[in-house]
């Protein structure tokens, strides 16, 4: 009788694709047309921070980028579900600011299939980027949690959105270079029951990363607080580094 009436409502109410409106076999998914214009980021890409090698023959899978090959990390791994480009960049917009809501569920299935060596690795903890007080209210909603949350329900892993918290209103990071914003977020956020962290294999979310700074950040007040292992999953990454 369910199925009858899911069938009713289908055929009456049809799915269709989040990006430009056309019906779907399935919700939650992208047509054919859309589909092939996303970037997915794929294997070879640095096994530590994720970002695609430009030149991709011969390249074995368990290779770092020069960046991360010179510098001691906080972080297991980070990894990004798709390229931040003019087409995806529409959508991700429309998700943050103009109460696209619905598009968590879409991108969640993106961060899991993303994320996948992480949930291999070792979780059990998921936990949103915070937004501070005052960008919560102008926004009504963290787009970050909301894609913890998706996330939760497809990984069966527990989600706290309010464990880390942002105790400082900064300036949008996107207005900013990468030095302005590793000041702009510095001493930001703060762990709100640490003995909740304690020996947690914690994994951050978030929509974008650009310099990383934002997530890096969090990653230093999670350790600090007792996390025994820190990994970044976004939906998108900018390849301007």
């Amino acid at each position: 009788m369910i199925n009858l009436f899911k069938s009713f409502v289908d055929f009456i109410f049809p799915s269709r694709c989040p990006y430009c409106g056309r019906p779907v076999n399935t919700s939650d998914t992208l047509c054919p047309e859309c589909f092939h214009q996303i970037n997915f980021i794929t294997a070879p890409f640095c096994k530590i921070c994720g970002k695609p090698f430009e030149n991709q023959k011969d390249i074995g899978k368990d290779l770092v980028c020069p960046n991360c090959a010179s510098q001691k990390h906080l972080m297991r791994f980070q990894r990004s579900a798709i390229i931040y480009d003019d087409f995806s960049k529409k959508a991700i917009l429309a998700f943050k600011f103009s109460d696209k809501t619905h598009l968590s569920n879409l991108f969640a299935k993106w961060l899991y299939l993303a994320g996948s060596d992480i949930f291999e690795a070792g979780v059990n903890l998921i936990i949103p980027v915070p937004l501070s007080y005052q960008r919560l209210i102008s926004r009504r909603y963290n787009q970050a949690a909301l894609l913890a949350l998706s996330l939760s329900k497809l990984t069966h892993i527990k989600t706290d959105v309010t464990l880390l918290r942002k105790i400082k209103h900064t300036k949008p990071q996107s207005s900013l270079n990468e030095k302005a914003r590793l000041k702009n977020i510095k001493n930001a956020f703060v762990v709100k029951n640490p003995t909740l962290i304690k020996d947690k294999r914690i994994v951050l979310i978030d929509d974008v990363t650009t310099t990383g700074a934002t997530v890096i950040e969090c990653a230093k007040v999670l350790i600090k607080a007792g996390a025994k292992s820190v990994d970044t999953l976004t939906v998108a990454r900018t390849l301007k580094r």
